[in-house]
């Protein structure tokens, strides 16, 4: 039998050969970018980094009420907010997190969990997955706690998965606006302009933080964090005479345009801040459609759209 020919590796060589293959896929895939792992870690999206010297003039965080089952809906809203980043101010750091109560299913904890691996934006709270039975008071009361000692926000909103914010046009109102005591969103009654009572309706609103903090102490609010939670949001600042710079964005937020038009309902316009009750793909497509959101789309041999 012919006898097999046989040489020794030098340990070396094992270490070397893997080495050199990564520097190739560095060089050649990634020549301009060498991130391979975002494709590991989730950096594909990173935050702006901001240095010591460059530290924002605005910090947002937009936390978007979901639950866990929700990934398709999650995909579409991430993706309509990822495209937003090159239209904001460099000066602005714009925080979206996905917020929802404990994971219930075995399914949910594996699939979640891909989901902060890759994009790292989802926020899960202590709490059974509800909609006016506090998850609100939850989410706002353990800001503070979670984020550390600090002002970590000057603003914190609280939306819903089925509202489309244009983060530019919702940073640029809140450069003219104080960072105190700010109540900020669509007024309900539209139709009763009183100070100091109504609320903000829940498709969205706004808080400045010194609101989240006192929110996250205050008995007033603590025995009150049950029942609908934008009415409750609003009686907690009445109540304690609290939120006293309040300002109205209607007519720049707004339900989709279905049906006559209200006081809260009307038309897209191009100063729109929020448009509420995106419950289908079909709208979500015609609001993102009217705001060009797709208009970099680069051509390619490899798609056709038409």
């Amino acid at each position: 039998m012919e006898k097999l020919s046989c040489f020794r590796v030098p340990k070396a060589s094992f270490i070397l050969l893997p080495m050199s293959l990564v520097a190739i896929i560095f060089i050649v895939v990634y020549p301009n970018d060498l991130r391979l792992q975002c494709l590991v870690t989730g950096g594909c999206q990173p935050r702006p980094l901001l240095s010591a010297a460059h530290k924002p003039a605005l910090r947002l965080l937009l936390g978007v009420f979901t639950v866990p089952d929700a990934y398709a809906r999650r995909s579409l809203v991430r993706h309509a907010y990822l495209l937003q980043r090159a239209s904001l101010p460099a000066d602005a750091a714009v925080d979206v997190r996905f917020v929802l109560c404990n994971l219930t299913k075995e399914e949910q904890r594996v699939l979640v969990a891909m989901e902060i691996m890759l994009y790292d934006d989802i926020i899960i709270l202590d709490c059974a997955e509800n909609v006016n039975d506090g998850k609100t008071y939850e989410y706002l009361s353990s800001l503070p706690r979670v984020l550390g000692g600090g002002r970590a926000y000057d603003y914190v909103v609280k939306t819903d998965d089925d509202t489309y914010y244009r983060l530019n046009r919702l940073t640029e109102t809140l450069r003219r606006l104080p960072r105190e005591d700010v109540y900020l969103g669509l007024r309900v009654p539209c139709w009763r302009k009183d100070e100091g009572s109504g609320f903000m309706s829940g498709l969205g609103y706004l808080l400045s933080w010194d609101l989240v903090e006192w929110i996250a102490t205050s008995e007033v609010v603590r025995r009150k964090k049950k029942g609908p939670e934008d009415i409750m949001t609003g009686a907690w600042l009445n109540e304690a005479g609290r939120g006293r710079n309040r300002f109205d964005m209607n007519p720049r937020m707004y339900d989709y345009p279905q049906g006559p038009d209200t006081c809260f309902r009307h038309g897209f316009s191009p100063d729109t801040i929020a448009v509420h009750k995106l419950k289908d793909d079909l709208k979500w497509a015609k609001t993102l459609q009217y705001f060009n959101v797709t208009q970099g789309l680069r051509s390619s041999k490899l798609y056709h759209l038409h």
